[in-house]
């Protein structure tokens, strides 16, 4: 009596098998969906120049800059933004030797992050100027950096020597992409070195020539071209002018007038402007950009570098 039943009963049991795979494959599809695509490789950088660099290595990055280019990235807030932004993130990149020192250890300590830890320092991989063992920088000191100028970007040759570095770093923490980031820097590389070569023709007629200009930040970019700074706007490194200082600066500018007065672009530029009224005409004030903006990659960083130069050879042939 039960042989009748039996093919029913197979086709009833094949019917509810594949029922049961369809909902499990739907299932796996639509948590898929609902989960959406892979978390991009998140990169928080201190400064916009290292974050061009990395959009040059890893151009599907997620990358947070937490300062522009009117900003003095010695004096920075400590933000809730900041802070979560670092705690996303997967690797921290910044300047080092102390530039960061007022604000960078608190972010990191705050946002708890276990993988921002090891931060990649641009100063770590480059031959710093000026450097002043022994130095410690106090509230009445000023700016002091024992480890040197951290102004590191400012020598484009730096930046070569920097995205080498950045792109090993990315190299071991994201495998999968080594043989396209190795691509990547091999191109930079050369394009590179060929504009360093156009930049250096152009920038001879610079040698030799002195500038004043408000703080030390431009010293990689002086010695770089060899120009030479005869005189800071601050008494004292990282102190803002004074107008006593600025008339004693006067008198020695006077007898051996500057080529310019250069301020960065994050920079009060009255005193700038006050000094090179007294000193006339011959003496112009230049306000030059001390890094990209905030989404600059490869096409900002030479862009950058053209237009100091430009800047500083319409002065000197004029």
């Amino acid at each position: 009596m039960c042989c009748p039943l039996e093919p029913t009963v197979r086709i009833l049991s094949k019917l509810r098998y594949r029922a049961a795979v369809l909902v499990t494959v739907s299932g796996a599809m639509l948590s898929i969906l609902m989960s959406g695509p892979a978390a991009a490789f998140t990169v928080f950088a201190c400064e916009p120049e290292w974050a061009a660099l990395t959009r040059v290595m890893l151009p599907d990055a997620r990358v947070h800059v937490a300062t522009h280019s009117l900003q003095d990235p010695h004096h920075i807030e400590a933000r809730p933004a900041l802070i979560a932004q670092l705690r996303q993130a997967d690797l921290a990149v910044c300047t080092g030797a102390s530039l960061e020192a007022g604000w960078l250890p608190k972010l990191l300590q705050r946002s708890g992050n276990a993988k921002v830890q090891d931060v990649l320092f641009a100063s770590d991989h480059v031959n710093m100027i000026d450097p002043q063992p022994g130095a410690i920088g106090t509230p009445w000191a000023g700016d002091v950096h024992a480890e040197g100028n951290p102004h590191v970007h400012l020598d484009p040759r730096n930046l070569l020597l920097v995205a080498n570095a950045l792109a090993a770093r990315l190299q071991v923490q994201i495998p999968t992409q080594k043989a396209a980031i190795e691509k990547r820097r091999v191109a930079f590389e050369v394009r590179w070195k060929s504009q360093l070569t156009q930049w250096q023709q152009r920038a001879i007629p610079l040698r030799g020539r002195q500038v004043a200009a408000q703080h030390t930040t431009f010293g990689y970019l002086w010695d770089w071209l060899g120009i030479k700074q005869t005189a800071d706007l601050e008494p004292t490194t990282g102190m803002a002018p004074t107008p006593g200082h600025l008339q004693r600066l006067l008198s020695g500018l006077q007898a051996k007038p500057p080529m310019a007065v250069v301020v960065a672009g994050y920079q009060d530029s009255r005193p700038g402007k006050w000094l090179t009224g007294q000193l006339g005409s011959g003496v112009p004030l230049l306000v030059l950009p001390a890094t990209v903006s905030e989404d600059a990659d490869a096409e900002g960083l030479i862009r950058w570098v053209d237009n100091m130069l430009s800047s500083l050879l319409g002065v000197a042939l004029s």
